[in-house]
């Protein structure tokens, strides 16, 4: 039951994370919890686990459009394994509550960026030499942070930086930040693993549902305008986010001792 469950959830997080750009974990994270039942700390390193997957698979697809500057993924990378570590080991030092609420932050926040990707293209820079140099490091350090602690990642950060201050297209800049990702999300995955937080049982489904959805999002990424959906997961998102706000809040209620707010 659990390994076609986690099937499923690996294509459905696999296709969003190739069609949009992201790792999928901002879809991966609430599907594992609410249809895996495992807790929030777990969700999160066994998320980062397989979305090292996603970044191979969907950084080779957009390769072999033309979409991936691997040396910008190195530099993004370069700073990103370090403060990936940093983000697990500080995301399981919150209690359940706690990162609950900040991951339902945080999927707002990603929702929004979708929304507003038509118009900040618009206003993008195109820093080179060193500026851009530095831009791509100080991106990593913060991506890289935001992928060990909310277990994805870290397009959703990235991807903007890229356009805004580099100039990069869109696709250009996600399959960059696919292939950034596979080093960073592998330092976070193997910290959150020294913890405890990676059920190893379902990466195997989640792995192969990923490559599978991810193939098939990075494709249609090239073929079909993403407007709408991104619309759509935009709403998903927002929906999320705003139940996880509540379900930290109940947390937070029942552990302080009300009862009666439960």
């Amino acid at each position: 039951m659990h390994k076609g469950k986690s099937l499923l959830v690996g294509l459905v997080s696999g296709a969003f994370g190739g069609l949009v750009g992201l790792g999928g974990g901002v879809i991966m994270i609430p599907l594992l919890t609410r249809f895996l039942g495992l807790n929030q700390h777990q969700a999160h390193g066994t998320s980062l686990a397989a979305l090292v997957f996603t970044g191979l698979t969907g950084a080779h697809t957009y390769w072999l459009h033309g979409s991936v500057d691997v040396a910008a993924a190195a530099l993004l990378a370069a700073t990103a394994i370090a403060t990936a570590s940093l983000g697990a080991l500080f995301a399981h030092s919150l209690p359940e509550w706690q990162l609950k609420g900040a991951f339902g932050a945080f999927l707002i926040v990603v929702a929004l960026l979708l929304v507003l990707k038509p118009y900040y293209a618009q206003y993008s820079g195109s820093a080179s030499g060193w500026v851009r140099v530095a831009v791509l490091l100080a991106s990593g350090i913060v991506a890289g942070f935001f992928a060990g602690l909310m277990g994805v990642g870290g397009g959703s950060l990235m991807v903007p930086a890229m356009v805004l201050l580099l100039g990069f297209s869109q696709h250009l800049a996600q399959g960059t930040s696919l292939l950034a990702m596979v080093p960073a999300g592998a330092s976070g995955a193997y910290t959150h693993w020294r913890l405890g937080n990676v059920v190893t049982g379902i990466v195997p489904g989640l792995i192969a549902g990923i490559i599978l959805g991810t193939y098939g999002g990075a494709t249609l990424a090239h073929w079909l305008s993403e407007a709408s959906l991104r619309l759509i997961f935009a709403a998903i998102l927002i929906g999320l986010g705003m139940r996880d706000l509540i379900k930290s809040l109940r947390l937070k209620r029942a552990l302080l001792g009300h009862p009666a707010l439960r």
